[in-house]
């Protein structure tokens, strides 16, 4: 049997948290790394989650490998497409989340999409059309500072139609709540009126649920994470899915490190107590762009630390600091270096026995997993809603979490590394 559900996600914490989210109903998921080949495995899974490192590249790019991915995951026996962005609709007016569904749309035939970024067990929800994060909306919350997508408009329609060649329209939260039937009824609507995207309302998971009851059928969804929650019941009722697979943490051993290139807000927090509790040092980015031995500084200096305590190396900065430093280097280089810098010192100490590893900040950990060769990896159980632990699969065995800059609490690293056996 072939897999049920093909995901693309424009990041890689975002296919973590999307997997997280099937494994946790229960499917066999298998993440995987780039855009797959010939040689690519899906080792048995129910569930395949392509991660690119597409959310902030040239949009030409991110409309390849999403359909390049999509021609991969369709000869698998993928009945369903899922595009996974991010649930604070990380993008510009220029993309890339309207360009990439609307060449899957043409790609794959369809004439209709839902847009649904809804994360409740994250604070994000979505009302009336409006994407709030926690009690604001996204442009009045710290997305409106993003070093690379500044979200300053809240309202998913008008999100949508400045980036698409399409219209969208509204399914609104009476809708979901009113039942199956009356969902399909408005996205039929929709479609009458020459509509190709719903944005559709979401509050609680039991919303969520109803909307992937309801577009089940779907050939094509795009939406954060949650909208993949009513999915496996769906599928599981149409006898594609077996039984519930049980999550089994991984099993390596080895010494711990904690690398964070996020400068959100909730990022910061947490390297902040890290520091207060463990060996830390943070990158000189002025050096690491001159090319002076940062990052071998960097490396020998955890070496020496002691063995027995998790070590912390991060960027991360406040608004006003990474301002600074995108004046002085420029917004893409200044995260080019950073990036850099933080894989070059993640390939160096997993060859010296760092193979516990959790990583924070999505641009970050697309470039420590480019860095160590990873093709693939087993889902694990969750450390906080939208971050699982995973295994590395056919390379050099280690224990990854890759952490979305937003999630998480306070002591998120502590959690994480206190879960391991």
């Amino acid at each position: 049997m072939g897999i049920t559900i093909g995901a693309i996600a424009d990041d890689f914490t975002g296919a973590t948290d999307l997997a997280s989210t099937l494994a946790r109903e229960g499917m066999s998921v298998v993440q995987v790394i780039g855009v797959p080949d010939a040689a690519t495995e899906t080792h048995g899974a129910e569930a395949v989650v392509v991660a690119l490192k597409s959310r902030t590249a040239p949009k030409a790019e991110a409309v390849g490998e999403a359909i390049a991915a999509t021609d991969w995951l369709l000869p698998q026996g993928a009945g369903q497409i899922l595009f996974k962005y991010c649930s604070t609709f990380d993008s510009t007016d220029e993309g890339n989340i309207g360009p990439v569904a609307d060449a899957l749309l043409e790609h794959l035939g369809e004439g209709f999409a839902v847009i649904c970024p809804a994360f409740p067990d994250n604070g994000r929800t979505v009302s009336n059309g409006e994407l709030f994060v926690g009690d604001v909306p996204l442009a009045e919350s710290s997305m409106k500072d993003h070093p690379l997508t500044p979200m300053r408009d809240s309202n998913l329609i008008r999100l949508m139609e400045r980036q698409s060649r399409h219209r969208a329209g509204l399914i609104s939260l009476d809708d979901v709540r009113s039942g199956l039937e009356t969902i399909g009824a408005r996205v039929e609507a929709l479609r009458a009126e020459g509509r190709r995207y719903g944005v559709v309302d979401a509050v609680t998971n039991a919303d969520l649920r109803a909307i992937g009851a309801a577009n089940g059928s779907h050939r094509f969804i795009t939406g954060g994470s949650g909208i993949s929650l009513g999915l496996p019941a769906y599928h599981r009722a149409t006898g594609a899915l077996g039984e519930a697979v049980p999550l089994e943490m991984p099993s390596v051993t080895g010494r711990a490190l904690v690398l964070s290139g996020s400068c959100s807000e909730a990022t910061r927090a947490q390297v902040a107590r890290a520091c207060s509790v463990w060996p830390s040092r943070k990158v000189d980015i002025s050096h690491a762009a001159e090319g002076d031995g940062e990052a071998e500084a960097l490396v020998a200096w955890a070496l020496g630390q002691p063995a027995n305590a998790p070590v912390l190396i991060y960027g991360s900065s406040d608004p006003a600091e990474v301002a600074r430093t995108q004046a002085a280097l420029g917004r893409v280089r200044a995260g080019e270096v950073m990036e850099r810098t933080l894989a070059t010192v993640a390939r160096a100490l997993l060859a010296e026995g760092f193979t516990r590893i959790v990583v924070a900040g999505g641009e970050t950990s697309g470039a420590v997993v480019t860095a160590l060769g990873v093709k693939a990896l087993r889902i694990g159980p969750q450390i906080a809603p939208g971050v699982p632990w995973t295994e590395t699969l056919g390379t050099a065995p280690a224990a990854l979490a890759l952490k979305s800059g937003n999630f998480g609490g306070e002591t998120f690293f502590e959690d994480a590394l206190g879960m391991l056996p």
